[in-house]
């Protein structure tokens, strides 16, 4: 049985953390970042691993910043004999980084898409198949040895929501498996470094340019957590939540086609205009005209 401490923030890390509690390894002490404004009504709200520590009755911190001597008292306090770090979206510095073992759960297969969107830069990429690598942290981004790697295939109707709970699943499989075999980590290849920058607002626009397979894996990569959007004659941004290619190939300007909306060869099945609710392509279509 290992004495851990758990760093993380986001949904994916909830669903990690859930499987290392009900573990011989469950943490001492989780930590994640503070409760902030968000949604429309910028109410302040809680990260999911907030949420899962509390629900699992885990010791919680929320420092401001995890590298000061006020988060890293607690986490020594704790006598870990790892931190594990998953998607917990703050920069870990010195001496944290020497003071104990950090095990990064990273969904992707190192060292293609080092940082801070791996999985959706492999769906946007094409990428034919995925995974998790369980890896020492150190100060380099993502460039840390790997203990344990583990292969997903993407298909070609995943969207981010089907895929990122099998990369929970396979992160958590394999992280439980390190802790418990303690394998000899190997160091990453010189070749194949990719770079998985963070979502952008232009990420997220569709581009008419673009072809219609290119545009739908955009859609199915940002869904259904960040969301994709086109542009409208108007200038308006009009979210697109599901898509389908009818043309693989085809480029162009958005139209309507009777009740259906168009993006040259790709069909817009669910959209959200600003402020408002998710509804099927029809729907928004009626009364409007483009």
């Amino acid at each position: 049985m290992a004495r851990t401490v758990f760093l993380g923030t986001s949904d994916f890390a909830a669903a990690v953390l859930d499987r290392l509690a009900d573990s011989p390894h469950r943490p001492q002490l989780v930590v994640t970042r503070p409760d902030r404004p968000a949604g429309r009504g910028r109410r302040l709200s809680s990260p999911p691993v907030a949420g899962a520590a509390r629900a699992l009755g885990l010791d919680l911190l929320q420092p401001e910043n995890v590298n000061d001597e006020a988060a890293r008292g607690p986490i020594a306090a704790a006598a870990p004999d790892a931190v594990i770090v998953c998607a917990f979206g703050a920069l870990i510095r010195e001496p944290l980084l020497s003071d104990f073992e950090l095990l990064n759960v990273h969904p992707s297969l190192l060292p293609r898409w080092r940082g801070a969107a791996p999985v959706e830069r492999a769906m946007i990429a094409g990428d034919v198949q995925t995974g998790v690598c369980i890896m020492r942290l150190t100060a380099g981004l993502d460039s840390g040895p790997v203990f344990l790697q583990g292969i997903e295939p993407i298909a070609p109707d995943d969207t981010y929501g089907t895929l990122a709970p099998r990369l929970q699943e396979l992160g958590a499989d394999l992280l439980l498996r390190v802790l418990d075999e303690r394998p000899q980590p190997a160091e990453q290849p010189e070749e194949g470094v990719t770079y998985a920058d963070k979502i952008t607002a232009a990420d997220r626009t569709l581009d008419p340019a673009a072809p219609a397979a290119v545009n739908d894996r955009v859609v199915r990569a940002l869904s259904p957590h960040i969301g994709a959007r086109v542009a409208l004659p108007d200038g308006a941004l009009l979210g697109v939540l599901r898509a389908v290619v009818r043309s693989p190939g085809e480029a162009s300007v958005l139209r309507a086609d009777g009740e259906r909306l168009l993006l040259g060869g790709l069909e817009l099945l669910e959209v959200q205009p600003a402020g408002g609710r998710p509804m099927d392509a029809a729907a928004y279509l009626r009364g409007r005209s483009l």
